[in-house]
């Protein structure tokens, strides 16, 4: 009789743990897409941002990265952030496994108006970023965060202590510096001339870490397919010839990595 019992509890177990053993969807990457829209930005630059990604899922480039994937499949979700409690999920986590699915998810976004907040908190958008991959439904073989931004991290903890931590969950975080707000190009309050060594040296980490800096508006379409046509396909650090572009701070001097408090904290003291 004991015995008995037992199997039925042993069974009824495997029963409960099994759905969400089931319910892990196998992708080549699953990945976060974080975009910053932080008021350093204007309503059309925010829109020039939102359809960049737009154009990117649209393109025959990109789905065809992703349907060359072992796997053909990819999971995506898109997330917008600034301060250290200002991060919001634009689009949940949606498989994306052939053009179909891709031209819904740039429907999806094109519809979803984007949002100004405060502050530049990088390393609360990583923290957020790599909580999501949790219990999300997906096994990829590879979980990205993308962070896209205009000014180093002024607010939550020091960046590289949220990068550090993402690294030791196996997540990679790559970088989308957008150099448009420059203090040589007459860029307001909170920029920095070097945000492309900030990146590299603070914000990027992971197995074959990379960033694309973009130098103005007008390259940012091109910059985002780019980098997602990367990102998805997994071609990173293969392509050698890449290497020259996307880690073109990495023989600079190394970047301070606190710059952006020092800069909050300075202006505040006046």
């Amino acid at each position: 009789m004991l015995n008995r019992v037992a199997l039925a509890i042993l069974g009824s177990l495997v029963t409960w743990a099994s759905p969400a053993t089931a319910a892990e969807e196998p992708v080549d990457v699953e990945l976060v897409i974080a975009v910053d829209v932080s008021w350093s930005m204007d309503f059309g630059e925010l829109d020039i941002q939102r359809n960049g990604y737009v154009a990117a899922f649209r393109s025959p480039e990109l789905q065809q990265a992703i349907a060359d994937g072992m796997h053909g499949r990819v999971a995506v979700t898109y997330v917008e952030w600034a301060g250290d409690t200002s991060q919001s999920v634009v689009l949940p986590w949606t498989l994306i496994d052939g053009k179909d699915a891709a031209e819904a998810f740039a429907y999806r976004l094109s519809e979803a108006r984007p949002d100004r907040m405060r502050r530049t908190s990088i390393s609360s958008a990583i923290d957020f970023a790599a909580n999501l991959f949790d219990g999300n439904g997906f096994e990829g073989m590879r979980r990205v965060i993308d962070v896209s931004g205009d000014g180093p991290n002024n607010q939550g903890r020091p960046v590289t202590q949220a990068r550090d931590a993402a690294v030791a969950r196996g997540i990679t975080v790559n970088g989308l510096p957008l150099m448009t707000q420059g203090e040589d190009a007459g860029g307001g309050w909170g920029s920095i001339r070097d945000l492309d060594r900030y990146y590299a040296d603070c914000v990027i980490g992971g197995p074959g870490a990379f960033m694309i800096p973009v130098n103005g508006w007008t390259q940012f379409p091109e910059a985002v397919r780019r980098k997602l046509v990367l990102e998805l396909a997994g071609l990173w650090p293969l392509k050698r010839r890449e290497s020259a572009v996307v880690s073109a701070a990495v023989d600079s001097e190394t970047a301070n990595c606190l710059i952006g408090e020092t800069q909050w904290q300075e202006r505040w003291q006046r």
